[in-house]
């Protein structure tokens, strides 16, 4: 039974579905920014594509998702849903706490031997897998491995993968990726296999994990373009005549004479200390349905499960399959297979766009994020014509002032317009509404101003503030939180079972909306933004931030941004947080980074954390090792 979809398009359907963080790295023509699908609750990586920016480069963008809906393996980041507008695209990627795999070298400098065999295997098994669906990655390097929670690897932009229609055999010609990592065939203009090429990029990768350098490096293209094409490079002493073969079989001039992926599955190096092969199959194919996922999202979707089924294996890359494969997620890392429930369907008119995705930024502790209204906290309570059935409408809201008001409002409902609401209630529409607040008697805190509403623009004649006609009920969609509603047909069922009841429960649930809107109202206050400022945050240790010997983070803050300015770097300051960036001849930003003067665990020990948002990453990495040793921290 086909379904139809009246979903919101754009920004829109983004944050009816996401709740949107800061951003954590940006690219070319892309920013990627935080996110939490509302539903399940996991966190996403949600990559935002400018099309007026990208230009020429929109069929690589649709080369990479094509590519990414088609593989699904456990070493490659998973995509889960797809929005297009006319303006932007919006991936939701799987996200990697763990960040990149380039960061990870730079803290721990070079990795031992065994380390980089656990990583190693990880890589060839992705590589094996995607060769084995038809696609040549041609961008392979650390920047493009990402860490996941578990600290397993994950490979990411496919924008310059290839699917030879003839075969992975079939002879590309497109000179393409990154310089350093590129391989000899491919820079001198010749036809070339992608696989072969890919494996030359891979021994330079493995390289750079045993010795936090690359073998072929210059800032001048054509020396590096000779370096490479030559094939002669410096082993370090510490590398182990076993590492120096592997080398050596792999970054081959000659694209014939390099090992294949499939004899690096079973290389002596790789085998050492394992009993098996690499296993490159994937152990998540999409193909297999899960039916605790299935019976949950029936359960959800108030579907069968046979229907839910059906549209799961549609593949749309929509919300449907975003909720599929994240609760399959948390079911692989050993979490409940639960849905939180799923708001009634909203018209997108009945609010405002001025409050879609409203933000309020949070300080705490944590990593800064922003709490975002998003879409789907919008529409939880009835419409304006839901209302004016109920006896309400924005004029009468504005004079219910006093206790007795309200009270006597209420028993005008219970009396009046419920009564035909009980007795005749609207098919296929499911009304989500607020039960009457407590009476005075019962509850001392319903004398307080009402606090469903935050902005209060306008002000009457009397003193009282109120909001201009029309605009009540959006403000109060806007900052209804859902887990404080219940059904309206619930409600109805107890007014049957006797007003007492009704009362203790109704009260319970509008108290929990009163006090969670008070906290929000205390958070938004700018004496407790100031508080939440006052010093640097505490963060545990983590591989991208410098231990420093210095005790007083002013102290570091300062030194660092003496550093900027004598080399002549732009930075935007906002606390103890530094973006930076570089620029070329022509004011073009060449290289953003970020810099942030943090506490860890011990209160004595500050550090510097670091994070590559535009650029090469070998660039950054010796520009900011410079600002800090400089700055003798």
């Amino acid at each position: 039974m086909p379904v139809e979809r009246t979903e919101p398009r754009g920004a829109e359907e983004l944050l009816r579905y996401y709740e949107v963080y800061e951003t954590i790295g940006s690219g070319g023509f892309a920013k990627v920014k935080l996110g939490r699908h509302i539903l399940t609750g996991e966190k996403v990586a949600i990559k935002i594509i400018d099309k007026k920016d990208i230009g020429d480069d929109l069929p690589r963008v649709k080369v990479e998702i094509e590519a990414m809906k088609n593989l699904s393996h456990q070493h490659v980041c998973r995509l889960y849903h797809v929005i297009e507008t006319a303006a932007k695209i919006y991936m939701v990627l799987e996200y990697c706490p763990g960040g990149e795999l380039f960061d990870y070298i730079i803290a721990k400098d070079r990795l031992s031997e065994e380390e980089t065999r656990v990583f190693f295997r990880q890589i060839v098994s992705a590589l094996a897998y995607v060769h084995s669906q038809g696609y040549a990655h041609r961008d392979l390097k650390p920047e493009n491995l990402l860490i996941d929670e578990s600290h397993n690897l994950k490979l990411i932009d496919f924008g310059l993968c290839a699917k030879p229609k003839g075969g992975l055999g079939y002879e590309l010609m497109t000179c393409c990726g990154s310089p350093a990592y590129a391989a000899p065939e491919l820079i001198q203009g010749k036809a070339y296999i992608g696989s072969e090429a890919d494996v030359w990029s891979l021994g330079v990768l493995l390289f750079a994990l045993l010795c936090g350098y690359l073998p072929f490096d210059d800032d001048n293209c054509m020396v590096l373009y000779r370096k490479i094409t030559r094939g002669k490079y410096d082993n370090p002493r510490w590398l182990s005549p076993g590492s120096i073969l592997l080398l050596n079989q792999m970054m081959q001039v000659e694209p014939k004479r390099r090992l294949t992926v499939k004899q690096l599955l079973d290389h002596p190096w790789v085998m050492k200390d394992y009993s098996s092969p690499v296993e490159w199959h994937s152990k998540q194919p999409l193909g297999h349905i899960d039916e605790d996922c299935i019976t949950e999202m029936a359960v959800n979707m108030k579907r069968s499960r046979e229907s839910t089924t059906q549209l799961v294996k549609e593949w749309r890359y929509d919300q449907t399959t975003a909720t599929y494969l994240l609760l399959l997620s948390k079911k692989r890392r050993g979490k409940p297979v639960r849905l939180r429930r799923e708001p009634p369907a909203c018209d997108v008119t009945s609010c405002s766009p001025l409050h879609w995705g409203q933000q309020v930024r949070l300080k705490s502790s944590a990593p800064t994020m922003l709490c975002s209204l998003s879409y789907s906290q919008m529409c939880r309570l009835p419409s304006p014509s839901v209302e004016k059935r109920r006896g309400h409408s924005p004029a009468t809201e504005r004079e219910r002032v006093t206790p007795q008001r309200q009270r006597r409002d209420r028993e005008q409902e219970r009396t009046g317009e419920d009564k035909g609401n009980m007795a005749a209630p609207e098919k296929d529409v499911e009304i989500f509404a607020l039960p009457p607040p407590r009476t005075p008697a019962t509850n001392k805190k319903s004398a307080r101003p009402n606090k469903n509403v935050l902005n209060t623009p306008s002000q009457n004649t009397n003193g009282i503030k109120t909001t201009p006609k029309g605009k009540k009920n959006s403000l109060i969609k806007c900052l209804t939180v859902r887990r404080w509603l219940v059904p309206r047909s619930r409600s109805l069922d107890m007014a049957g079972t006797g007003d007492s009841a009704q009362k203790r429960k109704a009260g319970k649930v509008f108290g929990s909306l009163e006090r969670g809107l008070d906290k929000i109202v205390t958070m938004l206050t700018p004496s407790k933004r100031r508080a939440l400022r006052d010093g640097p945050r505490k963060i545990k240790t983590q591989y991208n931030v410098t231990l420093t010997s210095q005790t007083n983070p002013d102290r570091v803050l300062n030194q660092i941004l003496s550093i900027l300015s004598e080399k002549h770097i732009d930075y935007t300051q906002k606390g103890y947080t530094l973006k930076c960036r570089t620029q070329g001849d022509f004011g073009k930003v060449t290289m953003a980074f970020e810099l942030e003067v943090c506490l860890l665990q011990r209160p004595e020990v500050v550090g510097v954390r670091r994070q590559r948002l535009k650029g090469d990453a070998w660039v950054y990495k010796r520009l900011v090792e410079d600002i800090l040793s400089t700055s003798s921290i």
